[in-house]
């Protein structure tokens, strides 16, 4: 049943992919405007505002309006309302022919996010209202913000206009805490929020409110009424915590507070209001998901909520807020807030009741005109300086009229940086995404605005190692996959295989799919220097290649971590794994203004062997940056530290912690009469091991004191095994798999030794260096200059050879190895600015 159930998921996705691919084809209609409010929640919030806006303007009398709606109250509601109207309809959010509008609406308008197969086509329009002003931390701001901020990061930068309600929310939210500033060249609209003039309700209009509350299931019974609107809890919208309960304990207790001449009534957020209309508990309080929310504040006397970006709207009315905020400390610790809790514009309490009583003393107390706090009015100048009742139209005129003059709308800001944007590859733990991360470490961030590209699916990347990504630079995701026909895909995939993939501008197909896929990932942001770092795969081999569509005149690099001929050809398990993908990718070097091997030597070998691929004037050298602070810690961790991560997990799981390996025992046991050979590196063919575990029996027959460690994983680790084992060796040579901290067990060791048959740069020569270990390495071309001269025994590229080196350093002929660490990180990152120069 599993099998079917997933062939059914499959068949379902495939079917999908294709009717968007069909309507992705067709022409967009320019007189379509589509609408989308949490997700399809309902008509709400400044989309719904700016609906019935244009649905009343004669000036757009031409525009049919589509709302993608999945709430079923919402869409009876909408039905009653619209059952007559030839220029309103609706479709359900994921079905088929929301995908449709989707992909053929000429007019796109949304306060979240759209799915993430979504990529705006030529020809639409894309406005993004937001939801609000944040006192929560947002986007990169928040704990794990680049990952939890990919979705929506995504559908900023391929927006035409984003509405902001005030400078702080443009500046704090969208330009600093998405990273938009420099490369998002889209509009930013600051004529206030179009949703809060919704909230200047006249007495009819208000008194629709209460009625519709009352069928709903409310009882005002003729009482003012006080609004309670909590934020959800949780790390993210696709997993909000169930706090339901809890929040009817808390609409009880502030009753209490506020007393019988006020009634409460729950406004719970978007995400959360199903699990809250399931709960008897809360239907004489619950506040119905069909009224917008800014038209309940316009009916409230008085707002309770906790960090809510509601509050900043209710500011425009006047009249008082408390905040209830039970978790406050854990909250601010946890999530974060923009603005300290004492400085809100209302009293803060941390109990319920109490929190009601201080609004009611507001509420009794109020004097037309006055303020009802001390912080109330500079609060009102900062975030709602806009909300005059006009927002809404200003919006339009902007946005569907085109002015400009007179109206504040304008670009991001822009530094002046030049823009970079890097694909760091699959994130694995191997040497590629350790130069990565250190490439990252070392660039001048007050020089270079830089932007790491990623993919995001299950298990991609380690969380441990994306921390490592340093905090200034922005992170964009490639989530979901491309659009485009089955068709189409099988031909894409068939000119890879063929080691022909379609250059840029070949073909009109192929410009399509890859500027489509350019656009979904990367939206209209602009780069001047584009990069794919890893160097392997031709899909982001491609994909860089059509940035042309955003920027012309941005040049393009390529890295060659290895001697690239050599790798093509690399056997595992009797088959070449890599030899189509990089011939692939070979093909596309001519369209590369820059292919940087990382040494010198490798330089000249990959111009040798791929000039029939470019120009020789193209191939350029950048050696590797080291990252001396993370090996110097790493070095200094006690061996022990290796385990805790297991360790909780196995705790976690209720499981006995393993033994420990045999491998740690020796080395916890050694007073100093053993002696330890350490290698790092991918267990796979052109690392060799085979060849070191036998020059290491060789040399342990002479010297029993000997130990070994292979520190890595890989495709050849049960025939390492074997051959360690087939030799009685199991007490003396030791595959300790790979490790988070292997820089303490260089620490721990006494010699470094390489047996590689070719290699890039290898970094683990320089972390070597910097542990201050003697280094042993059989001979290839970027062994040569990897370090100063001197610093490596090298050695010839057979058993006896690398036995031969590994003796001298017992006999005392090797030396440690010697690294000016800050005379190489200058002359590498003079490599590297002369690259940035062209």
């Amino acid at each position: 049943m599993r099998r079917l159930r997933s062939t059914a998921r499959r068949l379902k996705r495939a079917v999908d992919a294709e009717r968007i691919a069909f309507w992705r084809s067709r022409p967009v209609r320019a007189d379509q405007v589509l609408y989308e409010s949490f997700a399809g929640n309902g008509m709400l919030c400044n989309p719904e505002a700016i609906f019935r806006h244009l649905l009343a303007d004669p000036a757009y009398a031409h525009l049919k309006h589509v709302w993608a709606i999945s709430d079923e109250t919402a869409i009876t509601r909408f039905r009653a309302e619209f059952a007559g109207s030839d220029r309103v309809s609706f479709v359900r959010r994921g079905s088929a022919s929301y995908r449709r509008a989707l992909a053929v609406s000429g007019w796109l308008i949304n306060n979240a996010t759209f799915p993430t197969w979504f990529g705006k086509r030529e020809g639409q329009v894309y406005l993004n209202t937001w939801h609000g002003t944040p006192l929560k931390l947002m986007g990169f701001d928040m704990p794990a913000g680049a990952v939890q901020s990919a979705n929506t990061l995504r559908n900023f930068l391929m927006s035409d206009f984003l509405l902001a309600a005030n400078p702080f929310m443009a500046e704090t939210m969208y330009e600093s805490a998405y990273r938009l500033s420099n490369v998002y060249p889209g509009v930013i609209v600051e004529e206030g929020y179009p949703r809060i003039d919704r909230q200047r309700l006249d007495p009819a209009a208000e008194a629709e409110v209460r009625a519709e509350l009352e069928r709903s299931g409310v009882r005002l019974n003729g009482k003012p009424i006080v609004l309670f609107a909590p934020t959800w809890r949780g790390s993210s919208f696709d997993d909000p915590e169930d706090n339901i309960d809890e929040l009817a304990v808390h609409v009880a207790a502030l009753q209490a507070g506020v007393g019988d001449d006020h009634v409460v009534v729950l406004k719970t957020h978007q995400i959360v209001h199903a699990r809250a209309a399931s709960r008897p508990a809360l239907a004489r309080t619950l506040a119905p998901n069909t009224i917008p929310t800014n038209v309940l504040l316009g009916a409230a006397a008085g707002l309770v909520t906790d960090y809510s970006s509601i509050f900043f709207d209710y500011l425009a009315t006047g009249r008082p807020i408390a905040f209830f905020t039970p978790d406050a400390e854990l909250y601010s610790t946890g999530r974060g807030t923009y603005m300290p809790l004492d400085t809100l514009p209302g009293p803060v309490d941390a109990d319920p009741e109490a929190a009601g009583r201080a609004l009611k003393g507001l509420l009794d107390g109020a004097v037309e005109g006055a303020d009802p706090h001390p912080q109330y009015a500079s609060w009102v100048q900062r975030f709602t300086p806009f909300e005059d009742g006009e927002a809404t139209r200003r919006v339009v005129d902007v946005v569907f009229g085109g002015a400009r003059e007179g109206y504040r709308a304008r670009p991001a800001a822009n530094d002046g940086r030049k823009r970079l944007l890097v694909y760091l590859g699959g994130m694995k733990p191997n040497g590629i995404t350790t130069s990565a991360l250190n490439l990252l470490g070392t660039i001048d961030h007050t020089k270079y605005d830089v932007t790491a590209a990623l993919p995001k699916r299950r298990l991609s990347t380690d969380p441990a190692t994306q921390a490592r990504i340093p905090a200034q630079v922005r992170q964009v995701f490639r989530i979901g996959g491309m659009n485009g026909s089955k068709a189409v895909h099988l031909r894409r995939r068939v000119d890879d295989w063929r080691g022909s993939p379609g250059r840029p501008g070949a073909a009109r197909w192929h410009e399509r799919l890859w500027r489509a896929e350019w656009m979904r990932v990367f939206g209209d942001a602009r780069f001047d220097w584009i990069a794919d770092f890893s160097g392997y795969g031709p899909l982001w081999t491609s994909l860089l290649l059509h940035s042309s569509s955003a920027r012309p005149e941005a040049t393009h690099a390529i890295w060659m971590h290895n001697e690239m001929a050599a790798d093509r050809e690399r056997t595992v398990n009797g088959r070449a794994h890599m030899k189509r993908g990089l011939g692939a990718v070979f093909s596309l070097y001519s369209e590369y203004d820059q292919l940087v091997s990382v040494s010198h030597e490798l330089t000249e070998l990959n111009r040798a062997e791929l000039g029939a691929y470019a120009r020789a004037d193209r191939f350029r050298t950048v050696r590797n940056f080291p990252d001396v602070e993370h090996v110097t810690r790493g070095m200094h961790r006690p061996l022990s530290e290796l385990f805790d991560e297991s360790d909780a997990q196995y705790e976690a799981a209720g499981v006995d912690i393993p033994a420990r390996p045999a491998w740690f025992e020796a080395l916890q046991q050694d007073q100093g009469e053993l002696r330890w050979f350490v290698t790092i590196g991918r267990l796979s063919p052109e690392k060799n091991h085979a060849r070191l575990i036998r020059a290491f029996l060789q040399v342990h027959a002479e010297y029993p004191e000997t130990r070994l460690l292979i520190v890595g994983g890989g495709p050849l680790h049960d025939d390492l095994q074997q051959q360690i084992d087939d030799a009685g060796a199991t007490d003396l040579a030791f595959l300790t798999g790979r490790q988070r901290n292997p820089y303490a067990l260089l620490a721990a060791s006494d010699c470094f030794v390489l047996s590689s048959l070719y290699e890039g740069q290898p970094m683990v020569l320089i972390e070597a260096a910097i542990c201050s270990l003697p280094i042993v390495s059989t001979s290839f071309g970027s062994v040569y200059g990897a370090l100063p001269e001197g610093s490596i025994r090298i050695v010839d590229q057979d058993d006896a050879a690398l036995a031969a080196g590994m003796t001298a350093f017992l006999d005392g002929d090797v030396p440690p190895a010697q690294l000016d660490v800050d005379a190489y990180r200058a002359d590498v990152m003079a490599e590297f600015e002369a690259l940035l120069q062209g």
